[in-house]
């Protein structure tokens, strides 16, 4: 086919499952999907293992499984520092007199690189593990990957005149002082490259009528109203003499009386001017923020770490989620508006996200279920049609040479009980912790307390055991004779482990990198992978390396649904305006099935084939 006359559109909808698809379809609820899948397939989409997010988008992009791009988790470790480290960018400074560079680790090649160096232009829109973005032939926003301005993926700040509010998971906490009406204190941004000291600007807090104005120093002052979403405050923080950084933050008013509660979102890079590149061209993101209006450009947008520590309530974090899903509508309607030829890749984060956080709402057998929370018992409903509604204007764009597909990296699932595999290492005298630490008592995340001369094996992430490898961690004490029978012994020691509580098997199976993976990124794959049956996950201590008194917890936060259990359990779905070949399609078969549909061929490293 001519590559001026093909056009391929492909919509990512995060964590949809073919289920709940399948349920409404049955009510008709989801009509336009419906219409996609009477013209050409619906079926279930095999994922990868693990069945998390980057690692199936990157093996959407590049048709490999992890062992060729090497992402294999949001966490890695570091084998030098010994400790847990963020696994899909990093932050190089070679050189004191050179600025600090981002660096992309999702290795492999993507898809529109081989229809790019073919002449077929691309538009991707947030797809996952692209910070710092490809250059491509067409434009491209990054997405997942991309961290809030101090480097993670997404730290929010509470302010607050309660002295006994305390800090939680990704968040700080100020306590302020009011002196009359007005308190001060300051917003804190970028941790400076060469010192290590954080950025800060002035914040002057008054309070209002029945409300908070809040001015930044040298700003325009800020109206809030208790429970309403701010609009964006764009700031600028000194990091020396001649170089100024520029963020925007949002504030969300929980109360002034009796006491302050006010949130401040993760401050995100402006578009305008990011002090790393975001898209390709570098002004991409400015030219969508003129043309739609500013957005959030942090790669996990949806700020549910907010919800999880009650800092915000389930209607104001769904009136965010509301903004980050009209964002994305509106970048998907610019650039539908232009397309001509080529692809259009859009991915749709928020159906992950609020699954995760409202599944207690539907699910009478959950630990955290609300019985009273029949107001946001539909939320997910809701959101699939909401989804459906952009797959319909999608369709008013579709015409007899576009392929369309429609699709997600993954299903989803309860998330009950989590397993402590750090513990369970502990307790079978493979993780030991140093002197000081009570072995009942729990210890410290970032594996602070571990005896690395006498451990063997330790869990970081979402269900991946490291051993403490000679040669290649920094204290590591098993030989490459030893490794090979000493994960074997894990492996059968964790398959089938038992809940004593309900009685059945909480681990489907443990297989080793070796059985999973191939590619040039292998060695950067954890050396056991925990498969967990539905209903199960790695506990909230496991993944920063975190030793918990006993195996096995309830799950009563509010992040209740998860889909990090053995893949072939969640698989994701695919729809196309096209028949396909394959009744068991898998992620891996997307990036040869676009190629093809260009007339490309697919690169060698490639490992599915083409569904049309």
């Amino acid at each position: 086919m001519s590559t001026t006359t093909q056009r391929a559109i492909i919509i990512g909808l995060d964590g949809v499952d073919p289920k709940t698809v399948q349920r409404l379809m049955a009510q008709d609820a989801l009509p336009n999907l419906q219409r996609v899948a009477a013209g050409g397939c619906f079926a279930p989409l095999s994922t990868t293992a693990p069945a998390q997010t980057p690692v199936a988008w990157s093996s959407f992009a590049t048709g490999t499984n992890p062992g060729g791009h090497g992402i294999f988790d949001f966490l890695t470790r570091d084998p030098g520092a010994c400790r847990p480290d963020l696994a899909l960018s990093r932050f190089e400074q070679k050189s004191a007199f050179l600025p600090p560079k981002a660096v992309n680790l999702r290795g492999g090649t993507a898809f529109w690189d081989v229809l790019g160096e073919a002449g077929v232009p691309s538009v991707i829109l947030r797809c996952p593990c692209t910070f710092p973005p490809d250059i491509v032939k067409g434009r491209m926003l990054a997405g997942m990957g991309v961290p809030d301005m101090r480097g993670g993926l997404g730290t929010g700040t509470f302010y607050t005149t309660c002295a006994e509010a305390q800090q939680q998971e990704s968040e700080r906490v100020h306590h302020v002082r009011f002196e009359g009406d007005v308190a001060q204190t300051v917003l804190v941004g970028p941790i400076h490259q060469k010192t290590g000291e954080d950025a800060t600007v002035p914040l002057t807090l008054a309070r209002h009528r029945t409300g908070l104005r809040v001015t930044i120093a040298g700003g325009e002052p800020l109206d809030l109203q208790p429970g309403a979403w701010s609009g964006w405050l764009r700031l600028k923080f000194k990091l020396g003499m001649l170089q100024t950084v520029h963020g925007m933050v949002r504030f969300l008013l929980r109360s002034v009386t009796p006491d302050l509660h006010l949130y401040a979102s993760p401050i995100n890079y402006d578009p305008r001017a990011p002090v790393f590149p975001i898209s390709d061209p570098w002004d991409y993101a400015a030219q969508l923020d003129r043309a739609d209006g500013t957005f959030h450009t942090t790669g996990m947008a949806e700020d549910h770490v907010a919800l999880a520590n009650g800092r915000i309530t389930e209607e104001q974090f769904l009136a965010q989620c509301d903004t980050v899903m009209t964002e994305r509508e509106d970048m998907l309607a610019t650039e539908l508006d232009r397309f001509a030829d080529g692809l259009l890749f859009c991915l749709f984060d928020t159906p992950d996200r609020l699954q995760h956080m409202f599944w207690r709402f539907t699910d009478p057998h959950h630990p955290a279920h609300d019985p009273g929370g029949a107001t946001f018992g539909s939320v997910i409903d809701d959101h699939y049609r909401r989804c459906d509604a952009v797959v319909g204007r999608v369709l008013d764009h579709v015409d007899d040479r576009t392929l369309l597909v429609v699709l997600s990296d993954h299903g989803f699932g309860p998330f009950y009980r989590g397993v402590h595999l750090n513990t369970w290492l502990h307790d079978n005298g493979l993780l030991v912790l140093r002197e000081r630490v009570a072995s009942n008592s729990g210890a410290n995340d970032m594996l602070a307390d571990v005896d690395w001369d006498r451990t063997r094996a330790y869990a970081v992430g979402l269900g991946g055991i490291y051993l403490n490898r000679r040669g290649r961690e920094a204290h590591g004490i098993v030989t490459r004779e030893e490794a090979r029978d000493l994960g074997g012994r894990i492996a059968r020691g964790l398959t089938g482990l038992r809940d004593p509580t309900h009685g059945r098997a909480a681990v489907r199976r443990v297989r080793t990198a070796s059985e999973l993976y191939r590619g040039p990124w292998t060695d950067r794959a954890p050396d056991l992978l925990v498969d967990f049956e539905p209903g199960y996950r790695v506990s909230w201590a496991t993944p920063l390396g975190g030793v918990q008194k006993g195996w096995f917890e309830d799950n009563t936060r509010r992040w209740s649904g998860d889909h990090v259990v053995a893949p072939e359990a969640v698989p994701g779905i695919l729809l196309a305006n096209r028949p396909v070949t394959n009744t068991a399609p898998s992620i891996l078969d997307l990036a040869p099935t676009v190629l093809g549909a260009f007339g490309c061929t697919p690169l060698d490293a490639m490992e599915g084939a083409s569904l049309l």
